[in-house]
């Protein structure tokens, strides 16, 4: 199955105010695990979604939205690209923007903008992606990532402003590795979750590849006076990060 906009970002005539918008005021609507709402439930093998933005949801009575989940261990096959999750944690909170268990998780140039928390990946994951994209202010952390149990691919992302970057299952001692990223301005790095909370970790839990940098901050393109603009909340040309080419342009020149 394919979700999709009618015009992908970067393609001829494309705007962002083209962009088709989730939104959701939804009241909880699931009880997996625990009452949420949920905005697009996978349950199907092979779904992509392009070229959309999800916003948070505006029922006070939600506490824990999740604009994409999957929650069947046995599907496998979900892509997600070209896509905008914006959070507003007073307002609008996005508690998870991809919940998603099973095989074949693909997320390939999005933008992750103060959601809690970016990618919730717990049981079965392999085959799983993160490429080309940003994570700023998840103010809970960027990933949650259950036992380790196949390599996955991780490159040309930018994870900045975070309270963790990566959350570990407790008592699982994998290694990562991250390739050509650049991590800026985070409170911490590695940690893992318990029944008592988080707790950061003082084990050196990954390998750098390629061109891996740190940095105090990013500088993205924010929304002024004028309202949106092809790129906002990307990095700003020339900056540290942008020759990954990070953001929702497949094609990083089409940064109009």
């Amino acid at each position: 199955m394919l979700i999709e906009a009618l015009t992908l970002p970067g393609e001829k005539d494309w705007d962002p105010y083209k962009m088709p918008v989730i939104s959701s005021i939804s009241d909880n609507n699931s009880t997996i695990q625990f009452p949420h709402s949920t905005g697009i439930l996978v349950a199907m093998d092979d779904v992509q979604i392009r070229g959309l933005k999800f916003t948070g949801n505006t029922n006070p009575t939600v506490r824990y939205y999740y604009p994409i989940s999957k929650k069947d261990t046995v599907r496998t096959g979900l892509e997600i690209s070209q896509c905008y999750f914006i959070g507003e944690r007073n307002a609008a909170p996005i508690q998870g923007a991809i919940w998603a268990h099973g095989a074949g998780t693909h997320v390939d140039h999005c933008i992750f903008y103060e959601c809690k928390n970016a990618l919730l990946l717990f049981d079965h994951i392999k085959d799983f992606s993160l490429t080309n994209s940003i994570i700023y202010g998840a103010y809970e952390a960027a990933v949650w990532f259950g036992p380790f149990v196949s390599e996955f691919t991780f490159k040309n992302n930018v994870i900045s402003g975070c309270n963790f970057v990566w959350l570990r299952k407790e008592s699982t001692y994998p290694k990562y590795v991250f390739q050509n990223s650049l991590f800026a301005g985070n409170k911490n790095f590695m940690g893992y979750y318990t029944n008592n909370g988080l707790q950061v970790t003082d084990r050196n839990e990954h390998v750098e590849k390629g061109i891996v940098q740190s940095a105090e901050k990013v500088n993205l393109k924010m929304v002024e006076l004028n309202g949106l603009f092809a790129g906002y909340l990307h990095l700003l040309e020339n900056t540290i990060g942008a020759d990954f080419k990070p953001g929702i342009y497949i094609h990083g020149d089409k940064l109009r």
